[in-house]
């Protein structure tokens, strides 16, 4: 069973940048797809990116497209989001997810797809 492990949340000001990481402690890491996605408060949850085996496939929410890059080192057990030009409306707290299947772009936003999920980190963008 993976436990999923998120750093690099914080507060910074709009247009600054973070990195986001999840990394995966259990033993064996055999996942297809992973991504991310966010919580804003009083809001459901949102797929923010994901990305496929090797690195391929990567997707992304409209809102965030350009400014936002998804990738993964396997040999770390551990996903990157980083995160560029920071807009107040990112605010959230961002949650990592696994999935052992390949998911395409009409599936990688359904959250059932997913085997396991990190606790979630929080990101706040202010003035």
């Amino acid at each position: 069973q993976s436990q999923l492990v998120e750093f690099g949340g914080g507060s910074v000001q709009p247009g600054e940048s973070l990195r986001l990481s999840c990394t995966d402690t259990s033993v064996t890491f055999h996942y297809n797809t992973i991504s991310w996605f966010r919580q804003a408060p009083g809001k459901e949850r949102e797929g923010v990116s994901s990305i496929g085996p090797n690195g391929d496939n990567t997707y992304y929410a409209d809102s965030v497209k350009g400014r936002f890059t998804t990738s993964r080192d396997d040999n770390k057990k551990t996903v990157y989001l980083q995160m560029n030009d920071l807009k107040p409306e990112d605010t959230a707290v961002y949650y990592c997810a696994v999935s052992r299947a390949r998911l395409p772009d009409t599936w990688w936003r359904v959250e059932s797809e997913y085997d396991f999920w990190g606790q979630g980190t929080q990101v706040t963008v202010s003035a």
